[in-house]
């Protein structure tokens, strides 16, 4: 009976942990690609459809993409790949 709940207590904390390590990320993409007003739709969108994703600000006249996610569920490769995927290359703004 020890072992069992000393191993339910362990599973819990670890649980715990993992989440206390996640956490909202906001980061700034550059997009190419983007030539009529009608491209960040589509940005937008290919962004909102990665698990994760809690939301997407596409600037046609900057050509950038705001995106906010949760690390724990997606990483910046994902997105990166999600835009390209949709026909719109992207990279971190620096």
């Amino acid at each position: 009976m020890t072992k069992t709940l000393a191993s339910a207590v362990l599973g819990l904390s670890l649980l715990a942990s993992s989440a206390a390590f996640a956490g909202e990320r906001v980061v700034t993409l550059s997009v190419e690609n983007m030539y009529c007003s009608a491209c960040p739709v589509t940005v937008k969108s290919s962004l909102e459809a990665v698990p994760g994703v809690a939301k997407a600000i596409v600037s046609y006249a900057d050509k950038t993409a705001v995106v906010t996610f949760d690390d724990a569920k997606t990483n910046l490769p994902a997105l990166i790949s999600a835009t390209t995927n949709a026909g719109y290359p992207s990279a971190l703004k620096s």
